[in-house]
């Protein structure tokens, strides 16, 4: 480790700010029929005024405290770090719930040291819900309130709760993907869809015990690692390399190691 453990201390402090500070532009938006802009042309990929201003505001804070990091965002691409720290952001992941007024949408917050992420928060500002992972621990805020996330520890598929964000092929998931993730919840008890971010948090608590995606960005998926991991829980790509690994930003989270590897099998089958 080429840092300090006050270092890190330094950098988890400031990183609960910068939640705080997403938090007063997104909430200001939330519910309040905020106008919806589609970035992507023939394909609906949405943004919001939340989705800039707190980015817009994050990234202030950031250059102002720590010049020489680089930020990566959903909104506004990459400034290049004059050295081994960037901050990955994604003020809103889980636009499409936001703008139906459903509070599943989160503030993503990593931050990276050469690459790997050592630090992430994944922040529901309408319900007062945070969970932030640091130091190979998670801690789970609810208000005044503050535990430390254990996953449920469930090694049956046969038992188990698992999510994505959409099922359907040709959205997030090619055909191929669809299907297989299908094979996956016929093993597994229940499925439960559309959480985005929220459904790693809830992972990280018990709530859950497996969640899938596939289609996800940097920014989408570096936060995520040291929650879950901090927690307990296992998250890889759908062959069980690091995220990032792959072209596809696939990720299956697991509560366990157990649980992980039984979703690693089925995710490789061989069909016909």
């Amino acid at each position: 480790m080429a840092y300090s453990a006050d270092e890190l201390n330094q950098y988890a402090a400031f990183a609960l700010r910068l939640a705080d500070a997403a938090r007063g532009q997104t909430l200001q938006y939330f519910r309040k029929r905020a106008t919806v802009f589609n970035k992507a042309g023939v394909w609906f990929d949405p943004v919001t005024d939340a989705d800039r201003e707190a980015e817009r505001i994050v990234r202030r804070m950031i250059g102002k405290v720590f010049p020489d990091h680089g930020v990566l965002g959903e909104e506004f691409g990459e400034v290049e770090a004059d050295g081994p720290w960037r901050w990955v952001l994604d003020p809103v992941d889980g636009t499409r719930a936001f703008v139906c007024g459903v509070a599943s949408w989160a503030t993503l917050i990593a931050l990276e040291y050469e690459g790997d992420p050592i630090l992430g928060i994944i922040d529901q500002p309408y319900t007062d819900e945070c969970w932030f992972g640091v130091n190979g621990k998670t801690v789970f805020r609810h208000g005044e309130d503050e535990v430390l996330c254990e996953t449920s520890g469930l090694t049956d598929l046969a038992k188990a709760r698992i999510s994505t964000t959409d099922p359907r092929a040709n959205e997030y998931f090619r055909d191929h993907e669809a299907a297989t993730f299908e094979r996956l919840t016929r093993a597994s008890r229940l499925a439960r869809f559309s959480l985005d971010a929220y459904a790693y948090g809830l992972l990280a608590i018990g709530e859950l015990d497996i969640v899938l995606e596939a289609g996800l960005q940097r920014h989408d998926f570096s936060a995520l690692a040291p929650v879950i991991e901090g927690a307990g829980g296992v998250i890889t790509n759908w062959s069980g390399e690091k995220l990032g690994a792959d072209d596809r930003g696939e990720t299956l989270a697991a509560a366990t190691p157990e649980l992980h590897k039984a979703a690693l099998a089925i995710l490789n089958e061989k069909t016909i």
